[in-house]
């Protein structure tokens, strides 16, 4: 089984292989799908569009999300093409996070020019 700085190791190669084939400007969707891609050349076991639900008090409210990319069921992955990351997107990943129990987000913006700076580890609700 590998660790959470394992994983994280191969996302963000597996992220760097997608932006340097395709670079900025296309839409998340294609970003999402030939990450999936790279994920599982990479050997990781990784699921798109997984539903979170959202219980108030015990009591499933049949309203959720969608995680764009969870991998080895440890690591939630929000894929975004915007002109910059914004703190609601930091916000909309934590909740994730807490929704689903997970310990390790990755927030990452493919729409940049250096996508080291557009990768972003939150952990535990800080970052």
């Amino acid at each position: 089984m590998k660790t959470e700085n394992e994983i994280t190791f191969l996302i963000r190669k597996s992220i760097f292989e997608v932006y340097n084939n395709l670079g900025p400007g296309l839409l998340e969707s294609v970003y999402e799908k030939a990450l999936m891609i790279e994920l599982q050349l990479q050997g990781l076991n990784a699921k798109c569009q997984v539903p979170i639900s959202v219980h108030y008090k015990g009591i499933d409210l049949e309203l959720g999300f969608r995680a764009d990319i969870i991998v080895e069921d440890k690591v939630i992955i929000e894929v975004k093409s915007v002109e910059e990351l914004s703190p609601f997107h930091h916000k909309q990943l934590l909740n994730y996070l807490k929704l689903t129990n997970l310990h390790l987000g990755i927030l990452v913006n493919f729409n940049t020019h250096q996508i080291n700076h557009n990768i972003v580890r939150i952990i535990n609700g800080y970052l």
